[in-house]
Order: structure tokens, then sequence, then C-alpha cells
């Protein structure tokens, strides 16, 4: 099962949860079941033409450094 990043709309916390299935996450700071799914940032390796490493990272686009809790925060 996938691990998800959440900020509760309550207090701001963000937190990580293993989710299962339709299961609803609550904020382990205030107990909120009002809470969204953030945008994660994954890195991944891929081989271009003939064999050459190209790295890239969702870190490195523009919303990399964003501090909203939301595209919506941002206009992304």
């Amino acid at each position: 099962m996938p691990i998800f990043e959440y900020c509760c709309q309550q207090c701001s916390h963000q937190f990580e949860k293993l989710v299962f299935g339709k299961e609803t996450p609550e904020c382990p700071e205030c107990n909120s079941a009002d809470v969204c799914k953030l945008m994660s940032t994954c890195g991944f390796v891929s081989k271009g033409a003939g064999g050459q490493t190209v790295g890239s990272s969702a870190a490195s686009s523009s919303c990399g450094g964003c501090s909203a809790s939301s595209c919506a925060g941002c206009g992304q």
C-alpha cells in the first residue's frame, strides 16, 4: 500500500500516512478527518539513447520549493 502525504485543514499539520483501501486518514495532531492529499515529490532515473543515465526529480520543478499547502495556493 502506498504512503501518502497529507495536510490538515484544521491545524495545518503536514504528515505521511500508510493508507489501506478506502481508509480516511486523520491528523495525528488534532484527530481531524478534514485533510487534503498533497502532491508528493519523487525522483527517478531514466536511461536515454545510447544508455546514458539521465537523472531528474520533481523537486527540481517550479513546485519543488513551494510552501503552500496545496497547488491552488500558488496558482500552478
